[in-house]
């Protein structure tokens, strides 16, 4: 029997491999776990051989394949040894306005070891029985001479610390531009320029990142502009990576976002000379990108057996890098791809509509003075650096050569607060520090 237009158009739509649920933590996805609410982040990369260590323990990462994002583990012991079981949410009652009128203080409280009944071998016989960090905590507080006798608060505080201790908790996070700036801005600050998540989206904002934009970045921390970028624009328009010289800046952070192959498409990197030069590419140049490209996948393939990648910085709590065979190694896309010769050339006739750069080991008046003519009129721009500086220097140069007006340098602030019943207050630590961003508009100088 034949088939009509219209069946055999959904035949066809139903032999293609549909996308993954973006909401569900898939195979082969990256993902960001948080233990014991912000204690430790670590990116890792899940599939069935990946392993993460908490405490002096290793753990199979297989169980969150197929969760959603947000989904909640503990840890747990069982008749095949501990594991990660997702804690279910469960529904409770408001209680944020009847707070508990507490006559309690600690004043006669003394630490001198000896309110706890429970010794440290009866601990371990009961982990040993296959005891569970709850049951281990209720005995602790149970044994305690002094847990009733705590405020309510400390009472609260005691079962924190205990439970971090006995039943470690892992918070599956979907990593993007703020999750990932977060991390990196809490343990390794120095990697993303000292980027700041505020400051990454005042970039966005004084940048006019919109749907169908043309925005070229120069990215040198690591690739996080680049998908941040990527990220709003949704698949849309063009994020151009420009450089200078003959090798592009790693953009690796772009891995971890998850991006589908449609918003990898729109990810390109270009040299300044290739953007501003009239002319083909010269045929150096096209040796040297293939150099580039080998290098490139060098590298991807050396970086592709390392399954979870850490940051954290104690030596007790890491991620052990498991190393599977090669048909079961699962490759992150990757992304900047060459831009191709007719968007070149569409991008030299109209230019871009809007400039990003985060480049703090260089000086930005020197790439700013290259880069600003690839823009279109009356597009905007946005620069950050580390220092306050470099960026003045840039906008005297500005004025002066008249290439740019509504020029200002803007300090970003933020300041973190604590929400809970009767204790609201500002977080007492604080980032003093995040940047500065030097934004304007380019003019025409004839």
């Amino acid at each position: 029997m034949e088939l009509n237009k219209d069946q055999r158009v959904m035949s066809e739509e139903d032999t293609k491999p549909q996308d993954p649920n973006p909401r569900l933590a898939s195979e082969g996805y990256s993902v960001l776990l948080d233990v014991n609410d912000g204690d430790r982040l670590v990116f890792a990369r899940l599939s069935g051989g990946a392993i993460l260590k908490i405490g002096n323990k290793n753990y199979s990462l297989k169980p969150l394949i197929g969760a959603p994002f947000g989904s909640l583990f503990q840890v747990e012991s069982g008749e095949d040894g501990s594991f990660l079981s997702r804690i279910l949410p469960v529904k409770q009652e408001n209680n944020s306005n009847n707070v508990m009128q507490d006559s309690r203080d600690n004043r006669e409280l003394v630490d001198n070891n000896e309110a706890q009944n429970l010794t440290g071998e009866e601990i371990e016989a009961m982990r040993r029985e296959g005891a569970k960090g709850d049951e281990i905590i209720e005995a602790l507080i149970a044994n305690s001479k002094t847990f009733d006798m705590k405020t309510q608060l400390s009472q609260e505080k005691y079962k924190l610390k205990k439970q971090k201790k006995y039943a470690p908790k892992l918070l599956l996070r979907r990593p993007f531009s703020r999750s990932i700036c977060e991390a990196y801005f809490k343990k390794y600050p120095a990697r993303i320029g000292f980027l700041r998540v505020d400051a990454l989206s005042l970039l966005l904002t004084m940048a006019n990142v919109t749907a169908y934009s043309d925005v070229l970045v120069v990215d040198m921390v690591g690739g996080l502009v680049t998908g941040a970028v990527a990220e709003r624009l949704g698949g849309t328009g063009y994020v151009c990576n420009t450089y200078k010289g003959s090798s592009p800046y790693p953009v690796e952070m772009v891995r971890m976002f998850n991006f589908s192959d449609k918003v990898l498409e729109r990810i390109v990197q270009s040299s300044i000379n290739e953007l501003s030069s009239a002319n083909t590419v010269s045929p150096e140049d096209n040796n040297q990108q293939k150099v580039c490209n080998a290098e490139n996948n060098i590298n991807e393939t050396a970086t592709s057996y390392i399954m979870v990648e850490e940051i954290t910085v104690t030596a007790e709590a890491r991620v052990v890098d498991n190393v599977v065979p090669e048909s079961k190694i699962i490759k992150a896309p990757k992304a900047g791809a060459k831009a191709s010769k007719e968007t070149v050339e569409m991008w030299r006739e109209n230019g871009f509509s809007s400039l990003i750069m985060a480049a703090q080991d260089q000086d930005p008046w020197s790439l700013v003075k290259d880069v600003l003519p690839l823009l279109s009129y009356s597009a905007p721009f946005a620069i950050y650096h580390q220092y306050l500086q470099p960026l003045a220097t840039c906008m005297h140069k500005l004025q002066q050569e008249k290439m740019a007006i509504n020029l200002q340098i803007t300090e970003p602030w933020l300041r973190e607060y604590q929400v809970l019943p009767s204790r609201s207050h500002p977080h007492m630590q604080m980032s003093s520090f995040g940047g500065y961003v030097l934004s304007g508009i380019r003019i025409s100088t004839t």
